[in-house]
């Protein structure tokens, strides 16, 4: 090392550490680890740490805090509805077989925190101006979906507003959905609705609202869009969620006479026994369980 390349007395130590800061090798990955950040990355993706905008991936954003520092507000962490047990969250060990009994939370994006993106803003803020309240409970932006959160007795009132609004005009209802979890104690059930927007061209949005299952009561929204008739008839026949108002709920997939409603969580599994053979096939929910 020449007179010039050699660092100042009292300065040998920080070059070296600068020197050996710059060639360490950074970790593979791409989402850091965390509350609400999964750390799912194939280890040969490049780094997307310094992506903004609309190319930064979802696991950075709508949390609070720091996420490289692994804090997320609590207002906005993962909604976790359940738990998955068995062979699925083989991230957590190489036994998919389900008999190492492998446990994944079934968790959902939480809140988003403004700006929003896109027009989503606008979109949240014109609703408000056009009930004359903010009715929504929770905004989520996930994968570049809106969906709003609320409650069940705003529903027509929120509807209309969506629908009428000018600078809204989500003229359709495409679908109903329902969902059961079992494990969200006192919103067990969840109907989502999903709107399009022709007028600005093709804009989606979601709402969700729950109920208990105690009180599976949720206003029908026939009366703003008259499409989510056989919807709401069949998340009824499938969930038992009774919308209030709808002009004839009966069932629509099962016979008039079924009992219960299939697609929830606590529906026993049933089946009919199978002979073949001298031997029997009995229905699942008797059937050996590997977990």
């Amino acid at each position: 090392m020449t007179e010039e390349n050699k660092p100042a007395e009292g300065q040998g130590t920080d070059v070296a550490a600068s020197a050996k800061d710059v060639d360490a090798p950074k970790p593979k990955g791409v989402h850091p680890e965390g509350p609400g950040l999964g750390g799912t990355a194939h280890e040969d993706y490049p780094s997307t740490e310094s992506l903004t905008g609309d190319q930064r991936p979802v696991e950075y954003t709508n949390v609070g805090g720091s996420p490289e520092a692994g804090e997320v507000d609590p207002d906005h962490r993962p909604v976790v509805r359940g738990e998955r047990v068995g062979m699925f969250g083989a991230r957590q060990g190489q036994d998919t077989s389900g008999y190492g009994g492998l446990q994944a939370p079934i968790a959902f994006p939480g809140a988003a925190t403004r700006p929003y993106g896109g027009w989503y803003d606008a979109a949240v803020d014109t609703l408000a101006e056009a009930t004359g309240t903010d009715l929504v409970e929770r905004v989520v932006v996930h994968a570049d979906e809106l969906t709003l959160h609320v409650a069940r007795a705003d529903v027509v009132r929120v509807m209309r507003a969506l629908r009428d609004q000018p600078d809204l005009r989500f003229e359709m209802c495409m679908s109903v959905s329902g969902v059961h979890f079992l494990a969200d104690a006192g919103r067990e059930l969840h109907v989502v609705y999903h709107l399009l927007s022709i007028t600005h061209g093709g804009r989606r949005l979601r709402v969700e609202v729950t109920a208990p299952d105690a009180d599976p009561h949720i206003p029908s929204i026939v009366e703003v869009y008259p499409s989510a008739d056989w919807h709401e008839r069949e998340t009824w026949d499938m969930f038992g969620v009774i919308f209030d108002g709808h002009p004839a709920l009966t069932r629509i997939l099962m016979p008039d006479d079924w009992a219960g409603h299939p697609q929830r969580k606590d529906y026993p599994l049933g089946g009919i026994p199978v002979e073949y053979k001298g031997g029997t096939v009995p229905p699942p929910d008797e059937r050996r369980s590997y977990n």
